[in-house]
């Protein structure tokens, strides 16, 4: 039997050798004096007997006392036919399981990537991962075949959201790649998915480019009897013609009225770069007499349930719905291609002028043309000449 004093005294030798404590427990001093303690133990597997040894740590960390202990806990599990080396990989993969489920990975990726993506991209992927691709949270990443990420994908097709099925495949396949630089796999499982999903149909946001039409519609949206704040934002529409999520995020901060400006920043534009929109008088207007509803909110169109948050992004698309305008005629986005069509083609705006104002990439000799403010006074005096051209078709009887 061993004791501390001995083994305190134990001087490294030659060779690497052991002092035995008894039933298979005995600590081995190596060449440069460190001292393991090892468990040498037999067990049969597939009808063989085989010899195994188990690491239970180093003197004097790991003492005499606590050697025997855990000794004694791995002794009895080979007496009742166990393998404690087994058991400790066990032990292994459910920690490491823990710590690299799909989740945490997804996590990780969410948090290193975000800070880049706008608003509306934000709020998209964290629905998309977690929501639609919660099932494969709980599950170790590098256990994750193409069948698991497809029960899951078709379960949101199931629903009808067959587009939304694909960009979730997107997503899952963004956190595999994730996982594969930081060394946890080295294949991305949903590569090979979106060959066995239902293609989403190609669609196009609805767009009235016809004068009469749009006179019609204009005059339908003054009629509208809706809240205040989603009669503004209905009007403003068609005036900016700006992507439906930064008309409803839109802050009174990001305003100046009095020069007639809106500054969008870059971490709610698509591009993630400030965009200024000139405000003609019609908008300045509508903002002005909206002020003394929401002006003391941080949003010009708060939501009614929370003033901390902005309206619905459906709240637009429900009024069109609500005065009868059906997908098939117009919708909030499709309001831009009215706006670039008409301008070109009814106004003979310069297209160059219309692309910076949709905050479209705008290429010249020298590679990619874009700041915040190009072009502003001359987009100032297009955005004028638009909102006077919309109040004629809308006069227009």
């Amino acid at each position: 039997m061993l004791t501390d004093v001995k083994i305190r005294q134990a001087k490294p030798r030659d060779k690497t050798y052991k002092l035995a404590d008894g039933r298979g427990l005995y600590i081995e001093v190596s060449t440069n004096g460190s001292k393991y303690w090892r468990y040498k133990y037999r067990v049969t597997a597939n009808g063989k007997r085989r010899e195994k040894r188990l690491s239970l740590g180093v003197y004097p960390e790991v003492s005499l006392k606590s050697a025997r202990e855990l000794h004694h806990t791995a002794h009895a599990l080979v007496s009742n036919g166990g393998d404690p080396s087994e058991k400790r990989q066990e032990q292994k993969r459910a920690e490491r399981s823990i710590a690299e489920t799909f989740g945490v990975v997804g996590e990780d990726w969410f948090e290193t990537q975000s800070p880049s993506w706008s608003e509306t991209h934000v709020e998209r992927q964290c629905r998309l991962f977690r929501k639609d691709l919660a099932p494969l949270h709980d599950l170790p990443i590098d256990e994750i075949k193409p069948p698991e990420i497809l029960k899951t994908l078709r379960v949101i097709e199931s629903r009808g959201a067959v587009e939304t099925a694909h960009r979730a495949k997107q997503v899952a396949s963004q956190i595999c790649r994730h996982a594969i630089a930081m060394g946890l796999i080295e294949v991305d499982p949903a590569a090979t998915v979106a060959a066995a999903l239902r293609k989403p149909k190609t669609r196009h946001h609805a767009a009235i480019t016809d004068p009469v039409q749009l006179g019609q519609l204009l005059r339908g949206i003054d009629d509208y009897h809706g809240s205040e704040v989603v009669r503004v934002a209905l009007k403003l529409t068609p005036l900016l013609f700006v992507r439906p999520g930064e008309l409803r995020r839109m802050e009174w901060s990001e305003l100046d009225l009095e020069k007639g400006v809106w500054l969008i920043p870059g971490s709610k534009t698509k591009r993630h770069r400030d965009h200024y929109v000139p405000l003609a008088r019609q908008a300045v207007e509508l903002l002005q007499g909206l002020r003394h509803l929401t002006g003391n909110s941080r949003f010009v169109f708060p939501n009614p349930r929370s003033t901390e948050r902005p309206m619905s992004e459906n709240a637009v698309l429900y009024a069109l719905r609500g005065m009868g305008v059906t997908r098939d005629v117009a919708t909030p986005h499709g309001f831009r291609a009215t706006a670039k069509t008409m301008m070109e083609e009814q106004l003979e705006m310069r297209t160059d002028l219309i692309e910076h104002q949709l905050a479209h990439a705008v290429r010249d000799a020298t590679g990619e043309a874009y700041n915040r403010t190009i072009f502003l006074p001359q987009r100032e005096k297009m955005m004028q000449v638009w909102e006077d051209y919309l109040d004629q078709l809308k006069n227009a009887q």
